[in-house]
């Protein structure tokens, strides 16, 4: 009993763990979305419970950051962080070159 991993919860901390990436070194990424009826039901759910909050909280972050010239670069990438907070399932984030 104590080796079983909750598999319940695992997709979101997946989608945790995608969204601290994504923090964590924003600058060069992109964010493709690839949808599906699971994930647009997980989307539903998380937006109830916290990516309404977590995408407000961001989007906050990039307006204080375009007050300066020098934030103007990380209110962009708050923004993509806010669309992936927003909705992270069905989210791929890749390198652009």
């Amino acid at each position: 009993m104590n080796n079983q991993i909750n598999k319940g919860s695992l997709p979101i901390g997946l989608q945790c763990f995608k969204i601290a990436t994504m923090s964590l070194a924003p600058f060069g990424k992109e964010v493709i979305y690839e949808h599906t009826n699971t994930s647009f039901l997980l989307n539903i759910l998380w937006i109830i419970l916290s990516g309404f909050w977590l995408a407000v909280g961001h989007l906050i972050s990039a307006v204080i950051l375009c007050i300066t010239i020098i934030g103007i670069p990380f209110a962009g990438q708050s923004l993509k962080l806010a669309q992936v907070s927003f909705m992270p399932f069905g989210a791929r984030i890749e390198r652009v070159r």
